[in-house]
């Protein structure tokens, strides 16, 4: 018997046990208790844009198979942008959104996206992601940061592939922040010091806060700071107060924040999300925000305080997030990211496939250039 497709319009119905069984290693963010937190306080469903529509895979009672995945009626929060492609859809009079996106929102980390067991079960529910997307009747399916076991299973079952860059901090070892400095150029090493500098002349001191030492006044504070970040890009921010606050009632241990304060009164927050699945312990890098405008607050806050942290602790991998060619002076360096798409207009399927031919070999010189930049005396850390 074919196993059943179902889609689900929450995850409060799935039990957690099984779903986290088939994302396995793959950590915090597709955990169901993440995804399923989105949920709960709004950030996802209602009018944010994000409707979820998770694809299971049933064999029998047993659920097989799913993919964490939304009814996206923007590209907001995505961070692989197909702006262009909507645009081209609505010159030619015909409607982009909705679309149907595989991914966890918010969030452009790299993982498991389509939560199998084995290979096969993988291939299937790739081919069963696709066939739902084209009785669908939507525009297109967008699978985004899926691991290469996943991308691989998805081009088989007809999606066109995405090349995208994103910026790394892998520690092979050092000892401490000096010793890290010690491994950079002079130029890029005296670069850092001085901005440390600067925030230390302006009497700024940044404690790092980890699981239960942040308490909810920190958060309350966090999230001021990081609605001023968004205001300051005159945009709506994505997650809410009762988001954060839950992170630190049901995922404290993987809650890790950088507290920036002036006189004992705090003036920069910034947040990291701990993973130690998979035996590589990371720090993913999300968001960051000040209500104070200090020279070099944003790179002591979000990047040389999780740095010397991260060393202190064994941790081996910084993701910095989507973007951000700052990020490489500071000792990140370029990683290659990938997406899946399928289009259901065969004109326009043809016309992204031509235009992801073309874009392909640009980033492939953009990551080579940004490598001839590298700010490491020898070759570097090995890429994540």
């Amino acid at each position: 018997m074919a196993p059943a497709v179902r889609i689900a319009e929450s995850l409060s119905g799935i039990d957690p046990g099984e779903w986290d069984t088939l994302a396995g290693p793959a950590g915090v963010l597709l955990s169901h208790a993440f995804l399923h937190g989105l949920e709960r306080t709004g950030c996802v469903g209602g009018d944010s844009g994000w409707l979820p529509r998770h694809l299971l895979l049933y064999d029998g009672p047993r659920l097989a198979g799913a993919v964490p995945s939304y009814l996206k009626g923007h590209s907001y929060g995505e961070y692989v942008f197909d702006w262009a492609w909507a645009d081209a859809y609505a010159r030619h009079g015909l409607d982009y959104y909705p679309k149907w996106v595989a991914a966890v929102p918010f969030t452009p980390v790299a993982g498991p996206r389509l939560l199998a067991a084995d290979d096969g079960r993988r291939a299937e529910l790739a081919r069963a992601l696709v066939q739902a997307a084209r009785a669908s009747g939507l525009s297109s399916l967008h699978v985004l940061f899926p691991q290469p076991a996943d991308a691989r299973a998805l081009a088989e079952a007809g999606c066109l592939l995405r090349q995208g860059t994103q910026f790394h901090w892998r520690n092979p070892g050092w000892r401490d922040f000096d010793d890290f400095l010690a491994g950079l150029s002079q130029p890029k090493r005296k670069k850092i010091r001085a901005e440390r500098r600067k925030v230390r002349e302006a009497g700024v001191a940044v404690r790092m806060l980890a699981g239960e030492q942040i308490e909810d006044a920190h958060w309350a504070f966090f999230h001021r700071c990081y609605r001023q970040t968004y205001r300051e890009h005159l945009s709506a921010p994505y997650l809410n107060l009762a988001f954060f606050r839950y992170l630190g009632e049901r995922l404290a241990r993987h809650c890790v924040m950088a507290l920036a304060e002036r006189d004992g009164v705090p003036v920069a927050a910034s947040l990291l999300l701990l993973d130690e699945a998979g035996g590589e312990p990371r720090l993913y890098g999300r968001y960051w925000g000040a209500v104070a405008s200090l020279p070099c607050l944003h790179f002591e806050t979000a990047y040389y305080a999780p740095i010397e942290w991260a060393i202190a602790r064994g941790v081996r991998v910084i993701e910095g997030g989507a973007q951000g060619e700052h990020k490489l002076a500071r000792g990140f360096l370029p990683v290659r990211t990938q997406s899946a798409h399928w289009l259901a207009h065969p004109a326009f399927a043809d016309a992204v496939e031509r235009f992801l031919e073309r874009e392909a070999p640009g980033v492939q010189a953009y990551e080579d250039a940004l490598h001839a930049h590298a700010p490491f005396r020898g070759p570097g850390p090995a890429a994540s």
